[in-house]
Parts: structure tokens; C-alpha cells; sequence
């Protein structure tokens, strides 16, 4: 490609959206949990495409899989039967009746059948899991259609996942979002019973609990295991579906398959996305038997889920991990980068699971640790001014969170 990175910063100013502050890098190569730019610079990636990258970037069993497909067929819609997508079902659900130990460790199985529609992104896997959920209300629950979340949740960006998600930062300028969606605080189960036992006027009654197992947009803040069992003896007593969004937790990214497990629950509906593919843009939602055959041919569509491209490389991810038992490579990796994040200055805390964790900050140098970062060879993320969220591909090393950890730590010396 014959141009410079600044030739690219300005044709992207010029002609696309400027809705994201993109910082002045342009990656061309990826292996493992590294990346190099158009200039050959080395950087340990500690986002991984915001989660997403699970396996590392171009692991070589999703490459080969996705240039099988390339040679046989892309896109031939829904209407069809296609290779890959069964099999791919069929892995989810023996994941999500996975049970674990506290840790992750995986233990054995519930039974539970678990049926999948796949999508593209997450937030469609979130809408996708709505409209189970409001399915189920309308059918178990006299009509009930009102859904309940966490307050600093996040769900998307489509109108309907704006309205689910818990902050009112991501509404501005987007009203009127659609009603039906209330949000109460985070590990608060009296909370969460009031808010089920008077339902407001916008709200009506409710159908459906929708959590995350860790609010990774919010900050990395983690719901308890306690707060988690006791939503769903809450949602059994009401019959409410419980909604756990696994988006940016699933597919070990917290060392169990899903994260909750770790919890020693079992939900009623799930939406996936990210690690799904190892970046390729997949996603899903699954609902148990009892919610998903409540669904009719025509409820529900999409022109591109579920393709022949997606299904090779989710398929080829998903079983990846599996051979590769990557969950244990998270549980061990995960612990060893909780310590070193915890050793460095004004490092006051350390949340998450897995490899999944949130530092936070006792000064406001978030923002310049991300942009200094660059400079070092590291890609961070921040969260506002005070949170660090670590993202790595799953498959990141112990040698390179100390080499991480090792510039983070010269980085910070700097700045405070």
C-alpha cells in the first residue's frame, strides 16, 4: 500500500464518521498478542480489538478455516442449511451447560439444551435476546414486556440496547428511546425486588432481568457471585427470564466459558459476541429449549448472521479453545497480571476476572497512560480518567504481561 499513515489519518477525517477519537497509529500486522504498524513498530496489544481478538491475531487454525470457506461459498442467507453452523450450535451449547468451580475451572454439565441464533455485533445479539425475552413475557406472563438492567451496564447502541444500557451518558441526543427499560444499581438485590415488585408506568411489568457478570464499559465492576444467585432465585420466583449478557465475557475471556458460571447459575438467555470468532464480526444469542421454541419462523432475521464465512471462523475459534483448554491458560495468566497490576504505583485496586481486569487509579492519568503508551509499544484502554481496562488476547504470555507491566510501571513513574 503506497501511502503513509498520515496520508490514511486524513482520508479518514475526510470521508468517514468521526465518532470515535482514533489515536495516531495505523496497525498492519498482527500475530499472537502482538501488532506492528505501517512504519514495521512492535506493540504488545492489551485490547485485542476491544475483546474480540480471542485466539490472537491471524491464529492459524481460524485463518486456514476461513481460506477453506473462501474457496467454497460466502453468503447464501438463512433460508438454507449451511456447514459449520449446527456444529457451531451444538459446541454453545455443551459451553453453556458447562458447570465450574469457583475459579473457572470447568467441572461437568447441566443437561441443558441451549438453541442459537447467530448475528453480527453484540448489540444485535442483545436485541436478538429482548425479543426472546419479551416473546416470553407475552406468552408466560400475561404480556408482560418490561426488561430491568443495572445502572453503568452496557448493551449497545442500537435505540433499543441504548435504552437497556444503565447510562444515561449514551442516551444524550438520542431521544425519545423506546420505553420499557428501568435500571437499578448494581449488586443491590433489595433494589432489584422493588423495582420488580412496583413497576412504573413506562416500564409496565416486568418479563426479564438483563446483567452483565462484569460491567466492562461501566469500569470492569464485577457483580458478586452472591448478588448473581440471588437475581435468579428472584427472577424464579417472579418467572422472569434471566438475560446474561456475555458479550465481552464470554468464550473464557474470565477463564470459565461464560462468566456465569463462576457464579454457579444457569441463565435463561445469553448474548455473545467478540471472542465468538477471534475478531472475525459474529455473534449470538441462545435461549434454553423453553424460550427458544416460543420463537416462530419469521420473528426473527438477519441477512448476514449466521454466514458461511462467520460460522468457519466462529466454528474454528470456539473448538480451538476447547483442544487448547485456553480457559486454563486464562485462570493462570489472569492471576499472574492481577499481581503485577496490583504492584504498580497508584494502582489502588484490581478488578475482573481472568483476563478481564480493570486497575484503578488514585490520580487521573488514565488517559495519557493509553497515549504515552503508544510511545512504549503498548495498546491500552482507559475508562474515563481513572480506570485502565486490559482486554489481551487470550493467548497473551506471562513473559509479555511482565514486559507490559515492566513499561506500565515507567510510564506512570513519569506522569504522577
Amino acid at each position: 500500500m503506497n501511502r503513509t499513515t498520515i496520508e490514511a489519518m486524513k482520508l479518514d477525517d475526510t470521508y468517514v464518521m468521526h465518532t470515535y477519537g482514533r489515536l495516531p497509529v495505523e496497525f498492519v500486522y498482527g500475530a499472537g498478542a502482538e501488532l506492528a504498524d505501517a512504519e514495521g513498530n512492535r506493540y504488545l496489544d492489551f485490547l485485542a480489538g476491544i475483546g474480540a481478538v480471542s485466539l490472537g491475531h491471524a491464529h492459524p487454525k481460524v485463518t486456514a478455516a476461513l481460506m477453506r470457506q473462501l474457496d467454497r461459498v460466502w453468503q447464501v442467507s438463512n433460508y438454507y442449511y449451511e456447514e459449520n453452523r449446527g456444529e457451531l450450535a451444538c459446541a454453545i451449547s455443551d459451553l453453556l451447560s458447562t458447570t465450574t468451580d469457583e475459579r473457572g475451572h470447568m467441572t461437568g454439565s447441566t443437561g441443558t439444551l441451549w438453541k442459537s441464533f447467530f448475528s453480527n455485533s453484540g448489540a444485535e445479539s442483545n436485541e436478538g435476546a429482548i425479543k426472546v425475552a419479551r416473546r416470553w413475557g407475552e406468552v408466560k406472563l400475561d404480556g408482560a414486556s418490561g426488561i430491568l438492567t443495572a445502572r453503568q451496564s452496557f448493551h449497545g447502541r442500537t435505540l433499543a440496547t441504548l435504552s437497556a444500557t444503565g447510562q444515561d451518558v449514551f442516551h444524550k441526543s438520542f431521544g425519545p428511546l423506546p420505553q420499557g427499560f428501568a435500571s437499578v444499581p448494581l449488586n443491590d438485590i433489595d433494589a432489584m425486588r422493588a423495582a420488580i415488585e412496583h413497576p412504573t408506568e413506562s416500564t409496565g411489568r416486568f418479563c426479564a432481568v438483563m446483567l452483565e457478570c462484569v460491567q466492562g464499559e461501566g469500569g470492569v465492576w464485577p457483580a458478586t457471585a452472591e448478588y448473581l444467585r440471588q437475581v435468579r432465585a428472584l427472577c424464579d420466583e417472579y418467572r422472569l427470564a434471566l438475560i446474561i449478557d456475555e458479550v465481552q465475557t464470554g468464550f473464557f475471556r474470565c477463564g470459565s466459558p461464560f462468566s456465569f458460571q463462576l457464579a454457579g447459575i444457569e441463565p435463561d438467555i445469553v448474548s455473545m459476541a467478540k471472542g465468538i470468532a477471534d475478531g472475525f464480526p459474529t455473534g449470538a444469542v441462545a435461549a434454553r429449549a423453553a424460550l427458544a421454541d416460543l420463537m416462530n419462523p419469521g420473528d426473527h432475521g438477519s441477512t448476514f448472521g449466521g454466514n458461511a464465512l462467520a460460522m468457519a471462523a466462529a466454528r474454528a475459534t470456539v473448538e480451538t479453545m476447547i483442544d487448547e483448554r485456553i480457559g486454563e491458560h486464562v485462570i493462570e495468566t489472569g492471576a499472574h497480571m492481577r499481581e503485577r497490576l496490583a504492584a504498580l504505583p497508584h494502582v489502588t485496586e484490581v478488578r475482573g476476572h481472568g483476563l478481564m481486569l480493570g486497575a484503578q487509579f488514585d490520580v487521573p492519568i488514565a488517559t495519557p497512560l493509553v497515549t504515552d503508551g503508544l510511545s512504549q509499544g503498548l495498546v491500552l484502554n482507559h475508562i474515563r480518567d481513572y480506570i485502565l481496562r486490559f482486554l489481551p488476547p487470550l493467548v497473551v504470555t506471562t513473559a509479555q504481561v511482565d514486559e507490559m507491566a515492566d513499561k506500565l510501571e515507567g510510564l506512570i513513574v513519569a506522569l504522577a
